[in-house]
């Protein structure tokens, strides 16, 4: 990775989520997140937690400081401003003239705040990669560019070889449409492995924490993934930086539900956007899954996957959280 000169200006990185706000009793919202946690446990992080999470620990890796949340009526004229976050909530109230890097969770579809770059200097929308790039393009246009998180190669790397004892970690994170791909994709998939002598354990996306993921992946030589498409999929992609290899449902197409309110019903998408021929193997449907297995199980045995050189060559902290501020820098220019 090239040297990255530091910023003359301060970087201020905003991820601002709506505050509770009371919902029966005057005072509520100060007592409701207490019982929640009584009654769940403590927060998981959910995606957006850990895309920004992971840039601040990027740029921690590189030296580079930043500013979080400061107050915008404290920001000065030369300040570099990043904005990732959840909804409009994440610029409400910026009044200031510093341009914006925004992106990453402040809308599902371009069309539920279309007028985004009207309203605010935002001079570059980011998205994780091409397929969603390309749904945001009609409406930002030449503000669109892509810039997928880094992956912690510290925290998920590979476990001995000798301790893994299941053959799948089946991954499940199918979130439409259940009752009919349960018996569609999830079952048939696990029958073909059970006819093969293939020994697998499951875990469904938000039903599990941390430090159950990377046991089940220090345990697994291999992971199934199964989930409708990823704008990124840091989840898979800490599989990959732990030395696992995954065979992944890409079926293609986004299948949310809200395509048609978006007055786009047919969109290409991935499950895996970041993949290739030493991460693993993908299937397209049931049936041509168990020939991909064989060809997966061949492969696997014969040593021809690097799962986690693909995400030491593209993905780590450093390199993305340096490309962030380049896009951030590019900013600063002309538009």
């Amino acid at each position: 990775m090239r040297s990255l000169p530091p910023p003359m200006s301060r970087i201020c990185l905003f991820y601002r989520q709506v505050p509770e706000a009371d919902r029966w009793l005057l005072g509520d919202r100060f007592v409701r997140p207490l019982v929640r946690r009584v009654a769940r446990g403590k927060r998981r992080p959910g995606g957006l937690d850990k895309v920004f999470t992971n840039l601040c620990l990027g740029l921690d890796f590189l030296g580079i400081r930043y500013l979080v949340n400061p107050p915008f009526n404290k920001l000065k004229s030369d300040d570099w401003i990043g904005v990732l976050g959840c909804g409009h909530y994440a610029l409400e109230g910026y009044d200031r003239p510093n341009r914006i890097v925004a992106g990453i969770g402040l809308m599902t579809h371009p069309s539920e705040w279309p007028t985004l770059c009207e309203e605010f200097p935002v001079v570059r929308y980011l998205q994780h990669s091409e397929w969603a790039n390309n749904v945001y393009r009609p409406y930002f246009k030449d503000t669109c560019r892509i810039w997928p998180v880094g992956i912690d190669t510290r925290t998920w790397f590979p476990n001995h070889k000798d301790l893994k004892i299941i053959d799948f970690l089946i991954y499940d994170k199918i979130l439409w449409n259940r009752e009919e791909c349960v018996p569609a994709i999830i079952n048939p998939i696990k029958d073909q492995l059970t006819s093969r002598g293939l020994s697998f354990i499951e875990l469904k996306y938000g039903s599990y924490d941390e430090a159950q993921y990377k046991a089940a992946l220090q345990s697994c030589r291999s992971m199934l993934f199964l989930c409708e498409h990823e704008s990124q999929g840091i989840a898979y992609l800490e599989c990959l930086s732990s030395g696992v290899p995954i065979l992944a449902w890409d079926q293609g197409w986004c299948l949310d539900p809200k395509r048609f309110a978006w007055g786009q019903p047919s969109i290409p998408a991935s499950s895996v956007p970041f993949f290739d021929q030493w991460c693993g193997l993908t299937f397209r449907d049931p049936v041509e899954f168990p020939i991909k297995l064989e060809q997966f199980m061949d492969m696997r045995h014969s040593g021809a996957f690097a799962p986690r050189d693909y995400v030491i060559k593209h993905l780590t902290l450093e390199k993305c959280s340096a490309h962030f501020v380049e896009i951030m820098r590019e900013a600063q220019g002309p538009c």
